[in-house]
């Protein structure tokens, strides 16, 4: 090989108008690319934000979920600007898309499938941020766990129950949830009676002891309302009372009701109901005679 016609013809190349002018332009091109790309991702930048705000004047208790959607949203959206960007600038050298992106498809198949439950999570997971399911401190069921949730995660979902445990569930796992602390519960109080007792004198006492405690209960919406006779049972004539209180605590004011109402019926000496039994003593001469 030729030393010195290697060397001109790199003097000949560099020297040329022609190469300049080609680079030039692929210089103007890949700064056009850059440009619009970064015109690109302001426009998708501003129109998250301001989707975000909408969603965080709606909703203003979940301000923390807002902000998450949106980081989420804009990371998103700049990995795509950037992969299209990165395979437009590759073009404008000259190199060949076409094995690339095979290779890049053939590559992203071998990880689907290689981890097809932790994109599940993943996915499931963000449609449980962006749909606004659940936030954290609400109390939630889904499937055999019960509890308040701890953190919302891109994988998992953190739930702790009532009595400690720390569920970690991988969130491809939730198809089904339950939102105790989405709207207002309803505290339900039935109260047993004897059959002896005046239903009448019984549903009064009642209505008077929920209507002065009801300024007073911790955690309720409305004034308790005694609806009457529920049930007559073997032994007991069963009142019920029920009454809207705050998200999950139907369970405490319901506790309140029933001490407040048994001490009412302490005061005014109504009995609640005792099993009881009723024999039948045949006589000698097949007579029945009864006797308790």
């Amino acid at each position: 090989m030729d030393i010195t016609a290697v060397w001109n013809d790199l003097v000949d190349w560099v020297t040329s108008g022609r190469m300049w002018a080609t680079f030039g332009m692929s210089v103007v091109r890949i700064a056009l690319i850059l440009l619009i790309g970064r015109v690109v991702e302001l426009v998708i930048f501003k129109s998250i934000d301001r989707m975000m705000i909408e969603r965080e004047m709606k909703q203003t208790q979940h301000t923390r979920r807002v902000l998450t959607v949106g980081k989420l949203l804009k990371n998103v959206s700049s990995y795509l600007i950037y992969f299209v960007g990165a395979l437009l600038i590759l073009a404008e050298f000259n190199v060949n898309l076409a094995p690339l992106l095979a290779g890049a498809g053939v590559l992203s198949l071998a990880i689907g499938f290689g981890a097809q439950s932790l994109v599940k999570d993943i996915i499931t997971g963000f449609f449980i941020i962006l749909e606004d399911q659940f936030a954290v401190g609400d109390v939630v069921q889904t499937g055999q766990f019960k509890g308040t949730v701890e953190m919302i995660g891109l994988r998992t979902t953190r739930i702790k129950s009532w009595t400690g445990e720390l569920h970690i569930i991988p969130n491809g796992m939730i198809n089904e949830v339950t939102n105790f602390s989405m709207n207002n519960s309803l505290a339900v109080v039935d109260v047993a009676i004897a059959y002896e007792e005046d239903v009448e004198r019984a549903l009064n006492i009642m209505k008077q002891t929920v209507a002065t405690a009801g300024n007073h209960l911790d955690n309720t919406v409305s004034t308790p309302e005694v609806l009457g006779i529920q049930m007559l049972g073997p032994s007991q004539v069963t009142l019920r009372v029920i009454v809207e209180c705050l998200p999950n605590t139907q369970v405490a004011v319901s506790r309140e009701l029933n001490a407040l109402i048994k001490k009412a019926f302490d005061d005014n000496h109504i009995d609640i109901p005792y099993p009881r039994m009723v024999t039948y003593q045949r006589s000698e001469k097949g007579g029945v005679r009864d006797g308790a």
